[in-house]
């Protein structure tokens, strides 16, 4: 005599969970472990972090493109990304603490929600008037990192120009890593930090180019080359910022001006934009970085 199989009841799907939810806990607690052993582990062979950023940008834009191509089922896909944030961001800061300092000219309660979204709230949020006064937080800190819209104002202050020098910091990611339509944090952002020597992403490369005159010559050729003019200042001589391929050289680019007296200086770089159904269509996986 054969007996149907018992259905499951409330009490038992809520026990799976509850042991679902303590392994995640369990996880994290490992992951904490793990990235405790990193620091040691940097720290015997000559590479602490005191005083340097943890961020990996092309890390984390292939953790993040990796979790996009994988998700599936009824959780949404932004409560995962942010999870998955917070999570990385939190562990960075756990390595070598840092602050976000962000450019809110354009409206605190917008950049806090991106900050909030890609880093959490165990990193400190400092917010400023302007591009000028974060990349100037930057430059005194030690290992911090700053937020600026990609979007520059009508009237722009030509922010770009003050990371010119070598000293000075550089854009080292784009935000988000992933984009879509109906990103909650989607806002473009440039993310400047000093610069990241090994860690550096040069898949899309960001110029200044300051030319000889006050307007930007008619017989630009950047379509060609697959440049883009993000944002112009104004003023006796213009000053462009101009992202290009990483296999574009500084020569290709200042020829694609068609002048003579074109200055093209790089202030850094970022892993290329990714779309989400982009990674949907390529789900590579995620390699583990060394």
């Amino acid at each position: 005599m054969t007996h149907p199989a018992r259905l499951e009841t409330l009490a038992d799907l809520r026990v799976e969970i509850d042991c679902i939810d303590s392994e995640l806990h369990q996880l994290l607690i490992k992951r904490g472990e793990i990235i405790h052993r990193l620091i040691e582990a940097k720290a015997r062979q000559g590479g602490g972090l005191e005083g340097r950023s943890a961020f990996r940008p092309g890390r984390e834009a292939d953790m993040m493109r990796a979790l996009v191509s994988r998700h599936s089922g009824l959780l949404p896909l932004d409560t995962v990304e942010s999870i998955w944030r917070i999570i990385i961001s939190t562990f960075t800061y756990v390595q070598s603490a840092y602050a976000v300092h962000a450019d809110v000219s354009g409206g605190d309660a917008r950049m806090r929600d991106c900050c909030r979204f890609h880093f959490g709230f165990t990193v400190p949020y400092q917010p400023h008037a302007d591009a000028d006064a974060v990349t100037e937080a930057v430059l005194r800190s030690s290992g911090d990192l700053g937020l600026v819209p990609v979007a520059a104002g009508p009237a722009s202050s030509g922010w770009w120009r003050r990371l010119k020098d070598s000293r000075a910091p550089k854009i080292i990611a784009r935000l988000p890593f992933v984009e879509r339509p109906d990103h909650p944090a989607g806002t473009p952002l440039f993310v400047v930090a000093h610069p990241l020597a090994e860690a550096a992403v040069r898949d899309v490369i960001i110029y200044d180019v300051s030319l000889g005159g006050a307007a930007i010559p008619p017989q630009v050729r950047l379509e060609q080359i697959e440049a883009d003019i993000i944002a112009a200042a104004e003023g006796p001589q213009a000053s462009l910022l101009v992202s290009a391929p990483g296999a574009v050289s500084r020569a290709e680019l200042a020829d694609a001006f068609a002048v003579s007296e074109a200055a093209v200086v790089e202030i850094g770089g970022h892993a290329a934009r990714c779309k989400a159904a982009e990674a949907r269509r390529d789900p590579a996986p995620f390699a583990v970085a060394q």
